[in-house]
């Protein structure tokens, strides 16, 4: 009696319709709840506003809290003079002047223009309460191409998301030790510095101070070396981690809307993401006569830091692994098969058939066909492609001339095996590169003629 076993094939497809959907569903979400509450009504909170004379300071409070609770906190300074100080040290987004008439308004387009906008119409309302008229004083102004003060934030995201893309292009970069990796990104941030300053300085984007170069060079830096880092420990989630940080948390904290403007939470954020604190810098260097730079760039330093660390600790990890092995001998600098990232990576490894391909099929990596002693073609011989490791990737069977097609492997090494009943196995070992079809061909010969071959040489070398 023959028995047939059904398999449940709806489960390999949900599985793998959850795989597909995991990364863009969760990319969505996050973007739909933090770009959203951060940016779609901002609103005042806790901006720094310095007041001269404190004995105006109390009436100033309580006016502004009765306008925009929880918006404003306000402080006390000596005089005029301390009040517009104290916006350009960047310890207050405003400062101001009550007089008897006119009021005076300190504030820095540098800040970002709805934030002024947001300052203006605060203050305009309490000076008339006050039957004062209001004068608003610019004391940082941008060029005259930034007049919302938010082109440092896309040159930041110019700088920030593309170190993140290079961190996983060079995972798929396996004949590359971490040294050249890490050289690799020193290159690469500092061509990115140079090409985006100056093509900022040349568009009247950006004011010509070189020193921001250096902020750029450490954001590309600073995310593409914890980006390496990171992703041997979170493997197939690296992508979900990567662009949850660099995209979902980095933007809307990033000052596309003014910092003071957005909820709490995200301005801790923004105190501690790379984008964020790299856009005060370049703020710091450009319009504040470098005030409140040390800080940012102590904290691109430890991003660097803790990306260095990480790719340190994977390095200790893999020795130790290998001593445990007895692998004394292997190279200094043992490297993991590249982390798989389904948006950059190639896709799984697939068998193809083999024919003429047409524009928009996938072409293939791998081909070649296997032949008997007689050039003869073998049909349905077993060809197998694995990893270093030995871990299989794909395994397929060559048609009726005996050929066969395979694509979606990874870069770097790989082993073909052909196999066919009463025929010895062959392998060979083949080198894998981007844009480039590898050939691996086969001739097996009959098991009993080649062992009766070998038997005959072994009798003549004993005679």
């Amino acid at each position: 009696m023959t028995h047939r076993i059904d398999h449940p094939q709806g489960i390999p497809l949900a599985r793998t319709l959850a795989e597909t959907l995991m990364f863009p569903a969760l990319l969505f979400l996050g973007l739909l709840f933090c770009l959203a509450p951060a940016l779609h009504a901002p609103q005042p909170h806790h901006a720094k506003v310095a007041v001269a004379d404190p004995a105006v300071e109390r009436k100033v409070d309580a006016a502004l809290q009765k306008q925009h609770p929880d918006g404003f906190d306000v402080t006390a300074v000596a005089d005029a003079q301390e009040a517009r100080r104290a916006v350009l040290d960047r310890d207050a987004v405003a400062g101001y002047v009550a007089g008897r008439r006119q009021s005076v308004l300190y504030v820095a387009r540098a800040n970002g223009m709805s934030l002024e906008q947001a300052l203006t119409k605060g203050f305009t309302e309490l000076a008339a309460h006050n039957h004062q008229k209001l004068t608003v004083t610019e004391v940082a102004p941008t060029v005259a191409k930034d007049q919302n003060g938010t082109t440092l934030v896309y040159f930041g995201v110019a700088w920030s998301i593309p170190g993140y893309i290079l961190a996983t292009t060079l995972l798929r970069a396996v004949t590359f030790n971490r040294r050249r990796k890490l050289m690799t990104i020193v290159a690469v941030a500092a061509l990115f510095s140079v090409v985006g300053f100056y093509a900022g300085v040349g568009l009247d984007y950006l004011p010509n101070d070189p020193w921001v170069l250096a902020i750029a060079f450490l954001l590309t830096t600073a995310v593409a070396t914890f980006a390496s880092g990171v992703a041997p420990f979170t493997k197939q989630f690296f992508p979900l981690v990567g662009m949850g940080l660099y995209i979902v948390l980095s933007v809307p904290s990033s000052g596309v809307s003014p910092v003071p403007l957005l909820p709490t939470f995200f301005q801790y954020l923004h105190a501690v993401m790379p984008l964020g604190t790299a856009v005060d810098a370049m703020k710091g260097i450009l319009y504040f006569d470098d005030a409140g730079v040390l800080k940012p760039v102590l904290v691109l330093c430890a991003w660097i830091a803790a990306g260095a660390a990480l790719l340190g600790l994977d390095a200790w990890r893999h020795h130790r692994e290998a001593a445990r092995r007895g692998a004394a001998d292997e190279q200094e600098d043992i490297e993991e098969p590249p982390v798989e990232d389904p948006f950059v990576n190639a896709p799984t490894p697939t068998a193809l058939p083999v024919h003429r391909h047409h524009f928009g099929e996938p072409l293939p990596m791998l081909e070649g066909a296997v032949r008997n002693g007689e050039q003869q073609p073998v049909h349905h011989a077993a060809v197998t492609v694995m990893d270093p490791s030995g871990r299989q990737l794909v395994r397929t069977t060559t048609n009726a001339r005996g050929e066969y097609a395979v694509t979606g492997l990874p870069e770097g090494y790989i082993s073909v095996v052909a196999s066919f009943p009463g025929r010895n196995p062959m392998v060979h070992q083949k080198l894998l590169q981007s844009g480039v079809a590898v050939r691996a061909d086969f001739t097996m010969h009959d098991r009993s003629s080649h062992d009766r071959s070998s038997n005959e040489t072994a009798s003549t070398r004993m005679q």
